[in-house]
C-alpha cells in the first residue's frame, strides 16, 4: 500500500508505507516550515500512536522545536490548543477513518485551521529537497506535558452561548456511545455527563483495538442500532477516531444518517440568529453535502457556498466570507464561535441543544427538516483511467445538468445529483448521488459505477 500525501496530511500502512524513516521525513520538514517554533502534538489512541509520537516528538525537538503535548485526544483539540497557546503549528498523529493499520500525520497552521493546499506544496517541497537542519546540541527544544485540554475543551462547548447545559440535563437523555475505542473514548463521556446524560458506553476504553470498521457509516453501526433499541435510549452516538465526525442514531435504532448531522447543526444556529442576522448570512459545505442545507438556508434568508472536499477548504472560504456555520456531510460540524474546525463535540452540544428545546424525538426531529436520500459508493480505478472517464462523463453530461469540476465531477439534476471524485485518504473513487428517494439515488450510483468500470 502507498503512502497517501495529500491535503488531509499525511497517511499509510505502519511498517509498510509509513515507516519512521517517512515519519522523521515529514516532521522534520514541517518543523523547518514552522520556523522551528512551539509545536502542540496530540494523537488519536491508536495502538502506534504512542511510538510514532516519541518519532515525532524527538525530531521536533532534535530541530529545535519546542514540544507540548496534549496525550490522546481529538484532532480538533490539538487544533483549539494550538490557537489559544499560540504557538506555531500543531500534528495530529491519526489516521482518521482508516482501519487499525494506518496511521498518519495531520498538520496545522498557526491559526489552528490545516495547511492548505498551498502550504502543504511547501511542506512536500522541504520534505523532498532535504533542506532540514537539525539544532547543535545546546539549543534542542523542550518538551512540556499539557493535560488541561480537554477541560478546557468541553468547557468551550458548553460556554457557547446557543447551549444551554440546564435546559439539556432537563430532558434526562439516555444517550448509547460508540467511540470505537480510540481518543473519544475519555472526553464524550465526559461531555455528555455534564450535560446530565444517562450514557450507555460502547467501545470507550481508549485502547486503540478496533471492534468494528472505524468509518461512522451506517453499515459498520449495526451492533450500536441495536443497542440503542435494546437499552430504550433517546439516541445513539458514534464518533470516528479521531473524534471530528458525528453521527447519529435516532431512538428507534435506525441511522439518522450523516448528512443530517450539518443540516440539523445548519438550521438550529440559523434558528437562533436575530431574523436581521440570518437574513444575508453565509453557510458553507462542501460539494457532496445535502441540499437540505440550502432549503434551510433559503427559510432564513441565508445562502450557501460550496467547496472542493476537504476541512480547509470549507474552513478558508468560512473565514473568508465570515459564514456563522459549515461543515461537511460526513458528520463534520464547524462552528467558528468556538474554533474553526471539525469538530464532534461541538456537534453533540448543538444536537442535544435542538432535541431539548424541539421536544420530541430524534425521529421526529428528521422528519421537520427536508427530505433527501444519499447513497455513497467507491471504486478502485487507477489514476489515468479515472482523470479519462470523468473528462468523458464531464462531455456527456454537459447538457443534461449544471457541471462542476472545482473537485472531480458534480453533476446537478432539477431533482438530483452526483459527485464523482478521488478520494483525498484512500486509493479509490468515491461515488456519491442524493435524490427524493433511496432507489432513484442507488440507480445513480449503480449507473456511474458501471461508466467508470473499465471495459
Amino acid at each position: 500500500m502507498s503512502l497517501m500525501v495529500s491535503i488531509s496530511g499525511v497517511r499509510g500502512v505502519v511498517g509498510s508505507s509509513l515507516t519512521p524513516e517517512v515519519i522523521v521525513k515529514y516532521a522534520s520538514a514541517y518543523a523547518e516550515y514552522c520556523g522551528h517554533g512551539t509545536i502542540i502534538l496530540g494523537r488519536d489512541g491508536r495502538v502506534t500512536g504512542k511510538s510514532i509520537g516519541h518519532f515525532v516528538s524527538s525530531t521536533l525537538l532534535q530541530m529545535g522545536c519546542n514540544v507540548k503535548t496534549v496525550g490522546v485526544c481529538p484532532t480538533p483539540t490539538v487544533a483549539l490548543a494550538v490557537e489559544k497557546l499560540k504557538a506555531s503549528g500543531g500534528i495530529s498523529i491519526t489516521a482518521s477513518h482508516n482501519p487499525m493499520e494506518w496511521n498518519g500525520l495531520k498538520f496545522f497552521s498557526s491559526s489552528g485551521l490545516f495547511l492548505d493546499a498551498d502550504e502543504n506544496r511547501e511542506l512536500w517541497r522541504i520534505a523532498d529537497s532535504g533542506e532540514q537542519k537539525y539544532a547543535s546540541w545546546d539549543r534542542q527544544g523542550k518538551h512540556t506535558s499539557i493535560e488541561s485540554f480537554l477541560d478546557r475543551h468541553i468547557d468551550a462547548v458548553l460556554s457557547y452561548s446557543a447551549i444551554k447545559p440546564h435546559v439539556i440535563r432537563k430532558r434526562k437523555l439516555r444517550v448509547v456511545l460508540d467511540c470505537i475505542n480510540a481518543a473519544g473514548g475519555v472526553v464524550v463521556p465526559r461531555l455528555l455527563k455534564k450535560l446530565g446524560c444517562k450514557v450507555v458506553e460502547m467501545n470507550c476504553d481508549v485502547s486503540g483495538v478496533f471492534t468494528r470498521t472505524p468509518e461512522p457509516v451506517p453499515e459498520n453501526l449495526a451492533d450500536l442500532c441495536r443497542r440503542v433499541k435494546r437499552e430504550k435510549a433517546d439516541l445513539g452516538i458514534a464518533v470516528d477516531p479521531d473524534v471530528d465526525r458525528l453521527v447519529l442514531i435516532n431512538e428507534k435504532g435506525e441511522p439518522f444518517g450523516e448528512e443530517y448531522t450539518i443540516a440539523t447543526v445548519v438550521k438550529f444556529v440559523l434558528e437562533k440568529l436575530p431574523a436581521s442576522k440570518s437574513r444575508g448570512s453565509s453557510v458553507v459545505v462542501n460539494l457532496s453535502t445535502t441540499r437540505a442545507v440550502d432549503d434551510i438556508a433559503r427559510q432564513y434568508g441565508a445562502h450557501v457556498l460550496r467547496t472542493p472536499v476537504g476541512e480547509i477548504n470549507v474552513a478558508k472560504k468560512m473565514k473568508e466570507v465570515g459564514a456563522v456555520v459549515g461543515g461537511e456531510g460526513s458528520g463534520g460540524v464547524i462552528l467558528p464561535g468556538i474554533h474553526p474546525g471539525r469538530d464532534a463535540l461541538v456537534g453533540i452540544g448543538l444536537v442535544l441543544q435542538y432535541l431539548a428545546e424541539f421536544g420530541g424525538t430524534l425521529s421526529e426531529l428528521k422528519q421537520s427538516l427536508p427530505q433527501y436520500c444519499i447513497v455513497k459508493g467507491k471504486i478502485a480505478v487507477a489514476d489515468s483511467d479515472t482523470d479519462s472517464a470523468l473528462r468523458r462523463l464531464q462531455q456527456k453530461y454537459a447538457g443534461n445538468g449544471k457541471v462542476t469540476t472545482t473537485d472531480g465531477l458534480k453533476i446537478d439534476f432539477p431533482d438530483s445529483w452526483a459527485h464523482l471524485r478521488k478520494s483525498n485518504t484512500e486509493p479509490i473513487v468515491r461515488i456519491i448521488a442524493e435524490a427524493p428517494t433511496t432507489n432513484q439515488a442507488e440507480e445513480i450510483v449503480q449507473r456511474f459505477t458501471r461508466e467508470l468500470t473499465p471495459g
